[in-house]
């Protein structure tokens, strides 16, 4: 009923991109994006995904426009121009800010193997990464699009700070979250991370630190896998020029380092300090006082132990995670402030239809009265398509099954409406938008909003310019304390609302 099953906008993406959509099984609260990915407690719902658009295959020029013809003055690459691959900060149509990668001409020869590649990353969803949300592979252009992150890298927070150094535990939680990224890339197979760095770990509008999904995608077709100084790389990628999943744990170790002495020291020299005891030599000074001597002793020997030449001697990810885990003293306080971040107030759109308004006020009574008055008219072609169907058991079945599902969401018997409505899903043959966007809502007043953000999702799936499908995902991420997210679904609503309204006036 209305819903065209590949992407929301683009070129197709090769088969295997389909995984990167929302998954199928409504019954799965782990894959809906209920992650709050705000929250300084890492130990809640980590699996969750974050509230990010679709993967999808932008076109050269809407990438060309939102980085104003990949302009110098947008670059956000720390080397700049210098780099190899540069990255810009871009605003598409909607207003959204993303990060585009722009790798060096012919870096990947195959655009083939590039949509591949990029589509296999933007399957790796999770809020403790800068999720990949699409690709460009168009002549000689191959791009990247991932979450715009506002709060730059760790790097420069370690090393070239202006107002004050990163705490310590600030700098605890990055070792925590990182290795919980690390973690979820390890369940998603995807083991190897390219270059890990203090460049790669990036701070979100709530402060928290993430690592760019850009380090899962390989480098290029000449292999290297290691783009910083040769006294950083894992001796096995120096022997053999492969990396392995212990490379990772080693590059982690040299994160470690730079965590713990604010300088970009080469293991082999921390080591020395380490061997000889010599731990306060390798402290980061500004950090006096703010923490205990076990703790910090604790960290330094899980270093020493990423970094053993041998790579069999190096611990896996979730002995990293329960190193870290327990140093964690202050996992309540909101990383902005513990950064000194302040946080950009929220604004209302100016525009905002009916259903925008009252999912923006959390008026479920009226957002529930206007998807009665609207009922199915916005699914394109959802009144036409059973009457070219022949008139079998099975469509007649099917008619009640939706009959019975919207004579409960209308008596407000939400727990029965989601029941025929589950049921009606899989029943059809192409999904509708509306039914989608019902069950979201009954999901919500029934208590689980992380399943309503998912169907919200779903309906944005049917129809990628739907207001009402944005609008039932703000209601939903603000339910689940996501309040940034939430505003840019209202924003991105009133957007396509005001689309709609330009198209029929001319």
């Amino acid at each position: 009923m209305g819903c065209f099953q590949s992407k929301p906008a683009g070129k197709p993406l090769p088969p295997d991109a389909d995984a990167a959509l929302p998954p199928d099984d409504p019954a799965d609260p782990e894959a809906a994006n209920g992650a709050d990915g705000a929250g300084a407690d890492g130990d809640e719902k980590d699996g969750a995904k974050r509230a990010v658009p679709v993967f999808r295959e932008f076109g050269l020029a809407e990438l060309r426009a939102a980085t104003k013809g990949f302009s110098a003055d947008l670059i956000v690459s720390e080397s700049g121009e210098k780099a190899p691959n540069v990255v810009y900060r871009g605003r598409l149509d909607g207003g959204r800010l993303i990060a585009v990668k722009r790798f060096s001409r012919l870096s990947w020869p195959d655009p083939q193997q590039f949509l591949a590649e990029a589509a296999g990353v933007g399957k790796v969803r999770h809020k403790r990464l800068v999720n990949l949300i699409g690709c460009c592979a168009e002549g000689d252009e191959r791009l990247l699009v991932a979450e715009y992150m506002p709060n730059d890298t760790l790097s420069k927070h370690l090393f070239h700070w202006d107002k004050q150094p990163l705490p310590w535990e600030m700098r605890l939680r990055v070792a925590h979250y990182i290795a919980q990224a690390l973690d979820h890339c390890n369940a998603e197979n995807r083991k190897i991370y390219h270059d890990l760095n203090a460049y790669r770990v990036l701070f979100d509008e709530e402060g928290d630190p993430r690592l760019s999904s850009f380090g899962l995608m390989k480098n290029s077709r000449d292999g290297k896998s290691y783009s910083t100084n040769l006294a950083y790389t894992p001796p096995e990628f120096l022997r053999t020029g492969r990396v392995i999943a212990e490379s990772v744990i080693y590059s982690y170790g040299t994160v470690l380092l730079d965590l713990l002495s604010g300088k970009h020291i080469p293991p082999s020299h921390a080591l020395d300090l380490i061997r000889g005891k010599n731990i306060l030599l390798l402290m980061d000074s500004s950090l006096e006082g703010q923490y205990a001597n076990e703790d910090a002793s604790k960290l330094v020997d899980l270093a020493s132990k990423c970094l053993q030449f041998e790579a069999r001697d190096r611990p896996n990810i979730k002995y990293l995670l329960s190193s870290v885990g327990p140093l964690q003293k202050q996992k309540e306080v909101a990383s902005h402030v513990l950064m000194g971040i302040t946080k950009t107030a929220s604004v209302l759109p100016t525009i905002l239809s009916p259903l925008g308004k009252a999912c923006a006020g959390m008026d479920l009574t009226a957002v529930h009265d206007i998807l009665l008055k609207t009922g199915y008219k916005d699914d394109e072609g959802a009144e036409n398509e059973l009457s070219f169907q022949e008139w079998t058991q099975q469509v007649q079945e099917m008619l009640n099954t939706k009959k019975f599902g919207d004579i409960a969401f209308r008596d407000k018997d939400f727990k029965t409406a989601i029941d025929y409505y589950s049921k009606l899903v899989g029943m059809m043959s192409v999904p509708s938008a509306t039914v989608f966007a019902r069950r979201s809502f009954s999901y919500l007043m029934n208590g689980q909003s992380e399943l309503a953000l998912r169907d919200a999702m779903q309906a944005q799936v049917c129809m990628p310019e739907w207001p009402t499908a944005f609008y039932l995902q703000a209601l939903a991420l603000s339910k689940l304390g996501m309040e940034t997210d939430a505003q840019d679904m209202l924003n991105d609503g009133a957007t396509f609302e005001a689309k709609k309204q330009n198209s029929w006036r001319g």
